[in-house]
């Protein structure tokens, strides 16, 4: 009986990918992001919701330390990915973001061709032994991409003469292609028309079988299509958080009720 109760418990503590405590960001003097606490689980879309400067993209950027780039940004609390706390001094962000690969709103290709793009990360990161495994990570993460069959004959040409769908796939490609566990998408799709973002849509419900995805969204029908776990943000305040059919259509927060019927945002 013990070893079923700790075999259950190891289960449920495997699923948590990330996991935040008291997280407070501020910005100068500007109290950005107040008291965040969430669990983030693992092979799960979970959208961050709520409207503009609620926090939402600010807590995004503290999954993968972007906010390190900006100098009068401070980040409290703990942050934890598989148990490691990202924040401490031992941890190298670069390493940490060939880990964790963040796709941008607007797509934004390298100005070199298509493999390059593509081999970049790969490159810096050593993953490589030769042309040969070069050859087989871009090719991998083009098809994860659902670019390759598009791209497979052009692979030298330049990433930015792609379509803007395209050039999106593109950044998801070069984001996989250092084999992340997490993949952070700031409203990756509102560049996009809505064909281009359908195929990333398709492509973000792919993508959870191997990786924690969190994804930034306006669009509160895309939250309902492509997550599991929904987290409403207000004023810097991670108000609730659940089974995405739940916030939707049963919140427990009189807040996020007011965001989903319209009344506020």
């Amino acid at each position: 009986m013990d070893d079923l109760r700790l075999t259950e418990r190891s289960v449920d503590q495997t699923d948590i990918k990330i996991s935040a405590r008291n997280v407070q960001v501020f910005y100068g003097d500007t109290h950005a992001i107040k008291d965040v606490d969430v669990d983030i689980e693992d092979k799960t879309v979970t959208a961050f919701i709520g409207p503009s400067g609620c926090g939402k993209s600010t807590f995004l950027r503290c999954l993968n330390r972007m906010n390190d780039t900006i100098d009068i940004c401070r980040v409290e609390g703990d942050i934890t990915i598989d148990g490691e706390d990202i924040y401490d001094r031992r941890v190298d962000p670069v390493q940490l973001r060939a880990k964790v690969g963040m796709v941008f709103q607007k797509p934004n290709p390298f100005p070199k061709s298509i493999y390059d793009n593509v081999a970049y990360g790969p490159k810096i990161h050593g993953l490589a032994k030769n042309k040969a495994e070069l050859d087989e990570i871009v090719e991998r993460a083009l098809r994860r991409a659902a670019l390759w069959n598009e791209a497979k004959d052009r692979l030298q040409t330049p990433g930015t003469g792609l379509s803007g769908g395209q050039q999106q796939r593109l950044c998801i490609a070069r984001a996989v292609a250092t084999e992340p566990e997490v993949l952070l998408m700031d409203e990756p799709c509102s560049a996009l028309d809505p064909i281009a973002t359908g195929q990333v849509e398709e492509l973000i419900d792919e993508l959870k079988q191997d990786y924690s995805v969190v994804i930034v969204t306006h669009s509160m029908q895309q939250a309902a299509r492509v997550s599991q776990k929904t987290a409403f943000f207000h004023l810097g305040n991670l108000v609730e958080y659940g089974e995405t059919g739940k916030i939707f259509t049963n919140p427990e927060d009189k807040r996020t009720e007011s965001y989903i019927s319209g009344r506020i945002g």
